[in-house]
């Protein structure tokens, strides 16, 4: 990070300030909306408001809220405000169809939300049949991309470049016993896969076991036996975390004392809860940027800390981003038409987000995806390594 991340930051800042309604250059004033609609332009936003992963959504859904009320407060986008409609997705594939449907039918231009892939996925159909763009803030299952759909754009890394990281770090340690475990969903089996593959490859520590475990049980400790039987020296929990809290405090209570890493998923403070302050220090994980990890973005932090009076949280710089992402397509576009959008996201080239200035790749991807080395100290999650 260093100098370039600073630098990143303040055209952010740069950008954001120049969302004036005669700037042209800006996300606001001029153009035209073909469509002819006149009202606000409503943005969608599925996120997880109930289940065990409604910590998360406060705050994607306050950072989003942010950056319209930011956009809003500089004349809104072609002359029309922003409007965010948020609905729950329980991180559950039935529930979020219902929460898509639900969206479609309110009249949203684009969708800005979608935590869990594996709730997410099914949204996909739901929304590309109603022409609806999707710029996914957090859910990165490579299986997203996969689908090589047109409407659909990832801003978070894949689980491929998430696998990547976590090779690294794994690699970095001296691992040579590696017990990949993952919940079964598309997210958490297509990071510990993946991250198989890579430790099996040549001159790669051996995964000494690939366990899946069941989500929302209260005890693991028939998968923490199959773990322990292995004598791995690390151990990769690619799930969430209400299951990776109680997986590490069943581990250190077994008598493991080897490595432990926690996929994004399990960023957030509820993990070293679950897990007890002192089963949960030390514990590392593979994130993307999260505030407390970019350099400059303290004016940023004390602002959103002002308004919702609390700090952002994972994925609110992701969700904030997302947001000033379609209203940028929008005014590229000139339009709220579904392809027009579509078609000024594939042209983006330059927008200053948080994660840097933005170019999709042929997959609707990021290059690279910033991956991080996140350690769990004094109970809450701080940067270890950039892995430049």
């Amino acid at each position: 990070m260093g100098k370039s991340r600073i630098a990143v930051i303040c055209s952010l800042a740069t950008a954001v300030s120049m969302l004036t309604a005669g700037c042209g250059q800006g996300l606001l004033g001029g153009g035209s909306d073909a469509g002819g609609d006149k009202g606000p332009i409503p943005l969608g936003m599925l996120i997880p408001q109930s289940g065990s992963e409604a910590a998360i959504g406060p705050y994607m859904k306050n950072a989003a809220q942010f950056a319209v009320d930011e956009i809003n407060g500089k004349g809104g986008v072609l002359g029309r405000k922003l409007e965010l409609k948020v609905a729950d997705d329980a991180c559950d594939a039935q529930t979020a169809v219902a929460g898509a449907n639900k969206l479609v039918t309110q009249g949203i231009k684009i969708s800005v939300g979608g935590y869990c892939s594996g709730a997410t996925l099914p949204t996909l159909p739901v929304f590309g049949k109603a022409n609806i763009p999707m710029i996914i803030p957090a859910a990165n299952s490579q299986e997203l991309v996969d689908q090589h759909l047109k409407h659909v754009f990832l801003i978070n890394g894949t689980g491929s470049q998430q696998a990547t990281a976590a090779m690294a770090w794994i690699t970095k340690q001296g691992a040579k016993s590696v017990a990949l475990v993952h919940d079964n969903t598309s997210y958490s089996k297509d990071i510990a896969v993946r991250t198989q593959q890579l430790l099996d490859a040549p001159g790669g520590a051996e995964t000494a076991l690939l366990e899946a475990v069941t989500p929302k049980e209260s005890d693991y400790s028939a998968n923490i036996n199959n773990i322990l039987a292995k004598k791995p020296d690390f151990v990769y929990w690619t799930g969430y975390f209400q299951e990776g809290g109680l997986i590490i405090r069943q581990l250190r209570q077994a008598g493991y004392k080897g490595g432990i890493m926690v996929g994004d998923g399990s960023v957030s403070e509820k993990l070293a809860e679950i897990a007890g302050s002192e089963a949960g220090e030390g514990v590392f994980a593979t994130m993307t940027q999260t505030p407390e990890t970019l350099q400059g973005a303290e004016g940023w932090i004390d602002s959103y800390t002002k308004k919702y009076g609390a700090g952002p949280g994972p994925y609110s710089n992701q969700a904030y981003d997302a947001v000033r992402l379609a209203a940028e397509a929008v005014k590229q576009a000139g339009s709220t038409d579904g392809a027009k959008v579509i078609a000024a996201l594939e042209g983006i080239n330059g927008f200053q987000m948080f994660s840097g200035p933005l170019k999709f790749t042929a997959d609707h991807t990021l290059a690279t995806g910033g991956f991080q080395i996140l350690v769990v100290k004094s109970g809450k999650f701080a940067l270890q390594d950039a892995l430049k």
